[in-house]
């Protein structure tokens, strides 16, 4: 069995602080703080989502690390989201801003939206972000059911992209918990399961603390596809108030109490 890292997506809000930091930490120290009091090994860096990475930000992630420790880092919505005519030059900022991560970059998370539909135009878009980011593992995560199928599991296969497993609201259209393994990375998400979702605010969307037992129903197909994977990453995207932390920390526990 490959190792199973467990992690938050993103670690620097202001509502963690007085939850899961410290009243008073700076800016700075919540990186160190994250991997030497949390706990955490790997994280998924979420801001570039919104913003390119810059190498300056890369390289002080990894001087606030351990040698060993481990970043997914979220592709820029220009490239999953809009799509202009300006990929190329997209690519290559994004490619540049990311490489100070040297090798503790393990993944590279595509989030497609849910109008992206598994049609000719957009497969044909994925078999172009292999090639622009050969070398480099790739994860995909699709929002809408209709990817969820064995021949498009197939193409991830064929490309050698991961298949990020989500747990999301059970709302018509939204993909369920299904862990697949398409790729040498197992990969989950755990966005919470409030049905307040569409066209809702993120700490809206996002404020949702699983309980135990919720957790527990997660424990064995994580070891199933920690079973047959390299290495398998395990983030946690309901970061409202810090619930992610809580979460994280909770999986953690049964996972060792289940080796």
């Amino acid at each position: 069995m490959g190792d199973i890292l467990i992690g938050t997506s993103g670690f620097s809000f202001d509502d963690w602080i007085g939850e899961a930091y410290p009243t008073g930490i700076k800016r700075h120290e919540m990186l160190p703080y994250y991997e030497r009091v949390f706990g955490f090994k790997a994280l998924e860096v979420n801001f570039t989502y919104y913003t390119m990475p810059s190498k300056r930000t890369m390289e002080s992630f990894v001087k606030r690390t351990s040698r060993d420790f481990s970043f997914a880092v979220k592709a820029y919505k220009g490239m999953t989201h809009e799509r202009t005519e300006m990929l190329k030059g997209q690519f290559k900022i994004f490619k540049d801003g990311v490489s100070p991560l040297g090798g503790n970059l393990k993944a590279l998370l595509f989030q497609f939206p849910y109008a992206f539909l598994p049609d000719s135009h957009n497969i044909d878009y994925l078999k172009l972000l292999r090639e622009e980011f050969y070398g480099i593992e790739v994860v995909v995560e699709f929002r809408n059911v209709k990817w969820l199928q064995d021949r498009y599991m197939e193409t991830l296969k064929d490309l050698s992209f991961g298949y990020c497993v989500v747990d999301e609201p059970k709302i018509k259209g939204l993909v369920p918990f299904s862990p697949v393994l398409t790729s040498r990375i197992g990969y989950f998400r755990f966005h919470g399961r409030n049905r307040a979702w569409f066209g809702e605010p993120v700490d809206v969307r996002y404020d949702y603390l699983y309980t135990e037992k919720e957790l527990k129903e997660f424990v064995s197909p994580i070891k199933d596809i920690a079973g047959n994977a390299s290495e398998t990453f395990v983030f946690f995207n309901n970061c409202h108030a810090g619930k992610a932390v809580k979460n994280a920390q909770m999986l953690m526990e049964m996972l060792k109490k289940r080796v």
